[in-house]
């Protein structure tokens, strides 16, 4: 599978109706015509994705929201006015443009514009959106790096757009509205604080359950290594599993810990920024080394830590 920077040869093959892999500042997406229901479910097939798992659409320009969407809030349209191109998706009313097998049958889609130079200049050149899950099997870690995407998906796609490490490291926070609420069905690249600035108070309904899905990574078990990973009290769980081969997700200034123990201080600095665009990363590394379990702190439960947090509980042992 070839990895490259040509934009131009990328197009080509999704005007051809080919899947490809594709750089965003969130994480590596795994994109096709979203208006071409047979590239779709190509999409559904390299990942194994269940088939009710919808996916996002992305789109280049805040007007081509006209195009996928209608009926949109006013306070998703100035959330996105704000935060896109950027780690913000929105979920409105789909427009029959958008063949059911993108939404999983939802009357609603989710939209964005990714950030990363390289999708949105490739976007330019094409006359449809691209629909983007990330670019990994269905509940592995998603990749952030191009070679990730290679080494987890193998011969199974044409061409992988690369456009380095993704700043941000985690998936997009996913916005909508029911009834009068604002609600967060996601946690992601976006913190919670910086929507409620904009429209005031946010509902939070993320889901740890496999019942209704109503967007993107709201399944109980996601972005999970092959190895058992533990969340909850280090030093418990340190003592607990001391006769294991360990690697240790933690944060900030932390203690020494025994020879049979490797650290992975996403940010030694304690900058929660920091320590999300290294989290994937991490655990993709982890997974390929030879320890046996994997333990992880909890992270303080503002700004990304949130999404940090979503994440490790949904790749935990359950």
């Amino acid at each position: 599978m070839p990895i490259g920077k040509d934009i131009q040869y990328a197009a080509e093959l999704l005007k051809k109706g080919e899947v490809v892999a594709i750089p965003t500042e969130t994480v590596y997406g795994l994109a096709g015509n979203a208006f071409n229901k047979v590239t779709v479910a190509k999409i559904f097939a390299i990942k194994n994705r269940p088939a009710f798992n919808p996916l996002i659409v992305h789109i280049k320009h805040i007007e081509d929201l006209n195009i996928v969407a209608q009926n949109i809030d006013d306070r998703l349209i100035l959330l996105m006015k704000k935060f896109s191109p950027g780690p913000l998706t929105i979920l409105v009313e789909k427009k029959s443009i958008v063949p059911d097998i993108v939404t999983a049958g939802s009357s609603r889609v989710a939209v964005r514009i990714p950030a990363h130079p390289m999708t949105l200049s490739l976007l330019n050149l094409l006359d449809f959106p691209l629909a983007a899950p990330s670019a990994n099997p269905f509940q592995y870690i998603s990749p952030v790096t191009a070679q990730q995407v290679e080494e987890q998906l193998g011969d199974k796609i044409p061409y992988i757009l690369d456009g380095g490490k993704c700043s941000v490291g985690l998936e997009s926070t996913i916005v909508g509205i029911e009834g009068y609420d604002v609600v967060v069905y996601r946690l992601g690249g976006l913190p919670v604080e910086d929507i409620k600035n904009i429209v005031g108070n946010v509902v939070i309904k993320t889901k740890l359950d496999n019942q209704n899905v109503e967007t993107p990574g709201q399944l109980k078990k996601h972005y999970a290594p092959k190895k058992p990973l533990f969340l909850g009290n280090s030093k418990e769980l340190l003592h607990q599993y001391a006769d294991k081969k360990m690697a240790w997700i933690t944060f900030g200034k932390v203690e020494n810990a025994s020879e049979n123990v490797q650290i992975f201080n996403l940010s030694e600095k304690g900058d929660i920024y920091e320590a999300a665009s290294n989290l994937f990363e991490a655990l993709y590394f982890i997974d390929q080394s030879d320890v046996e379990i994997i333990i992880a702190d909890t992270f303080p439960e503002e700004g990304l830590g949130r999404a940090i947090n979503d994440r490790l509980k949904r790749a935990a042992v359950q």
